[in-house]
């Protein structure tokens, strides 16, 4: 009986460990560019170690970013804990995006597109996000960091239409990330706070 338990924790650390080597291969080089191969050698493992977990390669990214989405979700979770108010949040967030795009190859965006089923489960994160988003500016307007005659329903489909303009037009191949992010969040921000909501932002820019 021990030595079944041994070898299902095997199996777990094992497939977490794929996991994370993966989505970092995924993310560096791009999807197209990495090979189940690839993922075997960089652990020292047998391809077919991989095959037997995973299946196929589409199977792997999918549960990659399933994956990245949990985690990260539970680490923005923790530092959300930890902060005072939704502005100290605001630059927290600020602060993960830049970092997980600097380390992202533009290819491995667009080489999501190609797969339905991840773009499924992206769109429900998506709506995940957006509910989150929502209770996000009501604590706002409740801490006077955000203007209470603002329709943030409205707003949070307007910070769509930016995002996925800026995935849709590269712009993060023609300029900085910290730029990109720096007029997205920042500059489009303020226009929803409060005075008081200003001097924050203005101090963390």
């Amino acid at each position: 009986m021990q030595k079944t338990k041994s070898i299902s924790l095997y199996k777990q650390q094992l497939r977490t460990k794929i996991l994370e080597t993966a989505i970092v291969a995924f993310a560096k080089e791009g999807i197209k560019q990495v090979k189940m191969d690839d993922v075997s050698k960089d652990l020292s493992i047998s391809k077919r170690t991989v095959y037997e977990i995973f299946g196929n390669k589409e199977q792997l990214l999918y549960e990659c970013v399933e994956h990245y989405y949990t985690d990260r979700a539970a680490r923005m979770q923790v530092k959300a804990e930890h902060c005072k108010n939704v502005m100290e949040i605001l630059l927290s967030t600020y602060k993960l995006k830049v970092n997980e795009f600097k380390q992202t190859n533009p290819q491995f965006y667009s080489d999501l597109k190609k797969y339905p089923k991840i773009q499924e489960f992206l769109d429900e994160q998506h709506v995940l996000m957006r509910a989150k988003m929502q209770k996000f500016f009501e604590r706002g307007v409740k801490e006077g960091y955000f203007r209470k005659d603002v329709n943030y329903e409205i707003a949070g489909h307007m910070y769509d239409a930016l995002g996925e303009y800026m995935v849709n037009k590269q712009l993060y191949r023609q300029y900085q990330i910290e730029d990109i992010f720096h007029n997205l969040i920042f500059a489009s921000l303020r226009g929803f706070c409060t005075d008081k909501g200003i001097e924050a932002i203005d101090k963390m820019i």
